[in-house]
């Protein structure tokens, strides 16, 4: 016992695995099936077990040839076919199939131990011997102190939590991927061979298609070839269905995801309106109704939810497709959360691709009706498929949307970090109003358009980042120029947008026109557009570099911090250089007779 009390928690655990071992090995020694096993003092060296091979056994990470490696299916189809997964273990976050032989491949996940809610978290609030400094006053004075009692639901509701792979594990607890190589072994998300054959069946259940897009990156978020897959097969089947021949006619809902990032006072009927026309744009023309929601303050789920249900009836199928990040596993979260408390257990993160396979969601929906969530869509044209996990969370908006505006003469130019830059070419009037709608994370520079070639040796990867650091400039690909012409009817507000997907926009204000140039990486996709955000800041922007009060607020904490180490530093530092002065003092006055 006095040996014990002198050992750590982690010591203890390891003697008690030892000896819980040695027990069991005894057991099954002294077992009567065991009857050719020797006495223990008739040692029979080429029949007693060895004990070398069963802590092997029981300790190494390398896995014995009798245990050989499973079949791993590398797929995303996920579990939205009852008939070919219901052998299949598929993770309920990003709806991966799941596996436990191999680390290194997708789906990888290890099984917690077994806990009893009875004694689970019984003696927590107990601490070992060993880390107690010295006996507490309460158990000098004879105190009783009562263990705080647990709330049993509580207990119950974390021994509940789902099974999921160590990738949603991470996400969930970390916010990144454990291994981010891990994920390049999974072939791309096959749509069409999916769900596309699905949406394009003539026969089968009703299909109700939640196309959701990011209000902050409508453009560069809509997925426009399954609107025009959609689009084509209501076309195609409502033909055959006034024909009197089998014909499935899918409904889409279009759903407006984030919109609490757009500033308060944009105007909802006005937002509807422009979403509307972008999405014709965009190849759908077949809208059964227009959702605006946010999934963090539950605007416009009420509205959703029973637009769905009514839509999928008893057996609908629906599917909440889009492209990565727009929201999707959020939505139908909230979605659960909103419909009778049914919780659901999709991995949120604000990473591109959280979504691997697909998830088909229970208890959502009444009767028989289900609800999936697919992978994200990826758009390559979009320029956080470029940049990493760093990068991405400066270009992600994650605060609600603040105008920073300029009014600049021709010969100026703007930039939105080292990722995007308008030159102002020519104007027939004065000067022009720039507003720039980003990531309040991301710094912005006004200067002359002459000095802006030097920018991307002097600045970019330094003062302008994204991209962060100078070898990341060149990886992101080549600088080229593409060239608009616009014009406006108003100084009061914003008549287009310059938009670059995945990043932000400029929005121009003029009474007249204009011809500007927008320079970016090779690839990016950039369009103009009529304006989402007609208002402008009131407060203009300075020349030069400028980045927002987000930033400017962490720099000063950062500094100060800084500063308060350096200075506690150099008060050290003080106090070592005297201290051998005032020893030598105290020596001599010792060392001198005494009058």
């Amino acid at each position: 016992m006095l040996a014990a009390r002198s050992q750590t928690l982690s010591n203890l655990k390891y003697l008690r695995s030892i000896s819980c071992l040695a027990r069991s090995f005894a057991t099954s020694s002294s077992s009567p099936h065991h009857t050719s096993t020797p006495k223990p003092h008739q040692p029979n060296p080429t029949k007693s077990p060895d004990f070398r091979f069963t802590f092997r056994h029981y300790f190494s990470s390398n896995p014995t040839s009798s245990s050989p490696k499973q079949s791993l299916p590398l797929t995303r189809d996920g579990n939205y076919d009852e008939a070919t997964s219901s052998n299949l273990l598929v993770c309920p976050g990003c709806g991966i199939h799941m596996q436990e032989s191999d680390p290194k491949h997708p789906g990888f996940f290890t099984k917690p131990s077994q806990k009893d809610p009875r004694t689970y978290r019984l003696h927590a609030h107990l601490e070992p011997v060993a880390q107690e400094s010295e006996f507490s006053d309460s158990l000098k004075k004879g105190l009783v102190i009562e263990p705080k009692s647990h709330d049993s639901d509580a207990v119950f509701a974390e021994l509940k939590k789902p099974l999921v792979c160590v990738r949603c594990h991470s996400l969930r607890n970390y916010g990144k991927v454990k291994d981010p190589t891990v994920e390049n072994l999974l072939p791309d998300f096959d749509f069409d061979h999916t769900i596309g054959r699905k949406l394009g069946s003539a026969t089968g259940t009703r299909s109700v298609v939640l196309l959701v897009v990011d209000a902050a990156d409508f453009d560069g978020s809509f997925p426009k070839k399954v609107a025009r897959l959609v689009s084509t097969t209501i076309e195609e089947h409502s033909a055959a269905w006034k024909q009197g021949k089998s014909g499935n006619v899918p409904r889409v809902l279009l759903v407006v995801t984030k919109i609490d990032l757009l500033p308060s006072s944009l105007s909802p009927t006005r937002f509807e309106h422009w979403v509307r026309q972008r999405a014709r744009e965009g190849g759908s023309n077949k809208i059964t109704s227009v959702h605006l929601v946010s999934s963090v303050k539950d605007w416009g789920l009420k509205n959703l939810v029973d637009d769905v249900v009514a839509l999928a009836g008893s057996r609908g199928n629906v599917w909440a497709i889009g492209a990565q990040n727009a929201g999707k596993s959020t939505l139908i979260n909230s979605i659960g959360k909103h419909v009778g408390g049914k919780i659901t257990h999709l991995t949120e993160a604000p990473v591109p691709g959280t979504t691997l396979g697909i998830v088909r969601v229970e208890g959502v929906l009444p009767s028989q009706a289900k609800l999936f969530d697919t992978p994200g869509l990826l758009h390559p044209n979009q320029i956080t498929t470029r940049l990493t996990r760093e990068e991405q969370k400066l270009v992600h908006i994650s605060k609600e949307l603040k105008p920073r505006t300029y009014r600049i003469k021709a010969g100026h130019s703007v930039h939105i970090a080292g990722l995007m830059r308008l030159d102002v070419e020519e104007l027939s009037v004065d000067s022009i109003y720039v507003t720039v709608w980003a990531s309040l994370y991301l710094p912005l520079h006004m200067g002359k358009k002459d000095n802006a070639s030097t920018m991307v040796e002097e600045h970019f990867g330094r003062q302008l980042q994204p991209p962060i650091g100078e070898k990341r400039v060149k990886e992101l690909g080549e600088w080229v120029r593409k060239e608009f012409h616009v014009c406006g009817n108003s100084w009061d507000s914003s008549s287009m947008d310059i938009s670059a997907s995945g990043l932000g926009w400029f929005a121009l204000g003029l009474k007249g026109e204009a011809r500007l140039c927008v320079w970016t990486y090779d690839g990016l996709e950039v369009i103009l557009r009529n304006s989402l955000i007609p208002y402008r800041s009131q407060n203009f922007e300075v020349a030069g570099f400028t980045v927002s009060k987000i930033v400017s607020k962490a720099d000063r904490a950062s500094n100060k911090s800084l500063r308060q180490s350096e200075k506690g530093k150099k008060k050290l530092s003080n106090l070592k250089e005297s201290a051998p002065d005032e020893l030598a003092s105290l020596t001599s006055e010792a060392a001198s007779p005494s009058s």
